[in-house]
């Protein structure tokens, strides 16, 4: 087992008690599996829900707040508690970890998504442990991940994690719901993701958590698709995450568990946090050049454009049956690229004369179901 970067997502029900306060028991232990990797190491990012489940009962809340008021009031004091609990016990360990609240917003604005890379990367290189969450005391609804486990998911592709461990309270992927089907099986590998599995998950089984094995599936497929391999299962033992990396943990391995190729961040932020601002539809030798040959996107391959847009934003690219088959960075503004296609009208010489790019290879992104064809 050789050294590696990952990342560990642990869910509120890991991390609390029955009645939804924060067990310092499971922190512990938690922290010491964590510091174990250290030890070995590796380089480790987590994850880790539990503000609001840990906050509640401090301001007087007996259950878990179902306002969207009462939940960012938790979290604002939970977070603290959080972080209080982790600081202690990675002391004891010689370690230090750091705090990052993120929102969707920071993924979507490219200078804060390259930010948070830089701050991540360098808080690895000091040898420190950076522990991600959501900022639930301020996110509204359009601005949130739905859950940890995107976040996670996301996290561990633009670090360039090579494994992404999902913990929870359910041992792996089931066949069945396992808590209604004494018949069900757990799946022990799965080497790619099918929408059937989407239909075999179930939902949140615990009270205090927000995710259930649905968004874990839907993590680990974003995950997958940036080249991170997935685990879903649980432990409660310090040497829980040795065990998954060599293959011995309790739950549901997904991918294919080799070195692969992470997608460039660059390329990342554009498939997944950017935003659409025109579309250009291309005729099908455009198309196969982009898809299958690793080209660039010319005017010449351009039959109709649909909205305007200016140099470095994202356009997205149909083809003659009106699918989107990828997007990328326009390389010129829509009034250049209008300019150069009247030019070349009047001069009739679009075949003969070096053509401008519009979207580099290098800045361009497939469709996924595009590239699963490939």
């Amino acid at each position: 087992m050789g050294r590696q970067r990952l990342v560990v997502k642990i869910g509120s029900s890991s991390l609390t008690t029955k009645q939804g306060a924060l067990s310092m028991e499971k922190v512990s232990l938690f922290v010491e599996a964590i510091a174990r990797l250290k030890q070995e190491g590796h380089e480790v990012i987590m994850i880790s829900s539990g503000a609001v489940a840990a906050g509640f009962g401090a301001i007087g809340y007996p259950t878990r707040p179902i306002t969207i008021q009462g939940k960012q009031a938790a979290a604002a004091v939970g977070q603290g508690l959080l972080m209080q609990a982790y600081i202690e016990q990675f002391t004891n360990y010689g370690l230090t970890p750091a705090q990052l609240l993120l929102t969707r917003q920071d993924f979507s604005d490219q200078t804060r998504y390259g930010n948070a890379y830089s701050t991540l990367t360098e808080l690895l290189k000091r040898g420190a442990i950076p522990i991600i969450n959501e900022n639930d005391s301020i996110s509204i609804e359009e601005l949130t991940f739905g859950d940890n486990d995107m976040l996670s998911a996301l996290v561990s592709g633009l670090i360039h994690a090579r494994t992404l461990c999902l913990m929870t309270d359910v041992n792996g992927l089931y066949d069945a719901n396992p808590q209604t089907n004494p018949q069900a099986k757990k799946i022990h590998f799965i080497p790619q993701l099918t929408d059937d599995l989407m239909n075999i998950a179930g939902e949140s089984g615990s009270k205090v958590g927000t995710g259930g094995m649905k968004s874990k599936i839907s993590a680990a497929k974003t995950a997958l698709s940036l080249g991170v391999n997935v685990f879903i299962g649980k432990g409660n033992y310090p040497a829980m995450f040795t065990d998954i990396l060599s293959g011995k943990g309790d739950g549901t391995y997904i991918g294919s568990f080799t070195h692969e190729a992470v997608m460039p961040m660059t390329k990342q932020w554009i498939a997944l946090h950017s935003k659409t601002t025109a579309y250009l539809t291309v005729d099908q030798g455009a198309a196969t050049a982009l898809l299958s040959r690793g080209k660039s996107l010319l005017p010449v391959g351009i039959k109709q454009i649909e909205g305007t847009f200016n140099k470095g934003e994202v356009i997205g690219v149909l083809n003659e049956k009106h699918e989107l088959i990828g997007k990328g960075k326009a390389a010129m503004t829509f009034d250049e690229l209008i300019s150069y296609q009247k030019t070349q009208q009047e001069t009739r010489e679009n075949e003969k004369q070096k053509q401008p790019v519009v979207i580099h290879r290098n800045e361009w992104v497939p469709e996924e179901k595009e590239k699963m064809k490939q």
